[in-house]
């Protein structure tokens, strides 16, 4: 979808921040901030990059990590999906960065976790090296899993990933909800 952009001053943006920010989240125009005759940076509605993705739901994941002091990175991948990047460790204190990407489609579609920092040869990962998870990989509930439950999943994977290491052996699943 063409996107029309509209010359904004940063003069009228400081005086009007509330307002512009209406128009351009709510009606879906779009600025180019100029300053002192350069022009500067863009302002686009979320749906510019996340076509397919409620603004709406981005503002309760990101809400509900912050409620859990949880304070992810926040990019766009190649396929212009929201990737939510957290830097943990591993038992041995390796550091390790967790990848929950949203999909086109979220919260329909489920979230794929990458973990970078693990073997290409750990068991418990999907062909393209997402992490199979208990419970989100065959049974996303869009009303019911979010970003959160997926990092608090993602982390018992790696916790049974340590002692993958360790044993040889994948910790068994008993009495496990997809809670995390």
């Amino acid at each position: 979808m063409p996107q029309d952009f509209g010359l904004l001053s940063m003069t009228e943006l400081r005086n009007r921040p509330g307002e512009i920010l209406d128009r351009v989240a709510d009606a879906g125009e779009a600025f180019i901030i100029e300053r002192n005759g350069s022009r500067k940076a863009c302002l686009v509605p979320l749906s510019v990059f996340f076509p397919d993705v409620p603004p709406a739901r981005i503002g309760e994941e990101i809400e509900e990590l912050e409620k859990h002091d949880e304070k992810p990175r926040t990019t766009i991948t190649e396929k212009r999906e929201l990737a939510f990047r957290f830097p943990l460790k591993l038992a041995d204190e390796t550091p390790v960065e967790l990848m929950i990407v949203l999909p086109h489609g979220y919260p329909h579609s489920c979230p794929r976790v990458y973990a970078n920092s693990i073997s290409e040869n750990s068991p418990h990962r999907w062909k393209d090296g997402a992490l199979c998870l208990y419970g989100v990989m065959s049974g996303w509930n869009p009303g019911k899993h979010t970003v959160f439950s997926t990092l608090k999943l993602a982390q018992r994977w790696l916790r049974h990933h340590d002692a993958w290491r360790q044993t040889g052996q994948w910790p068994k699943e008993e009495g496990v909800t997809d809670e995390g």
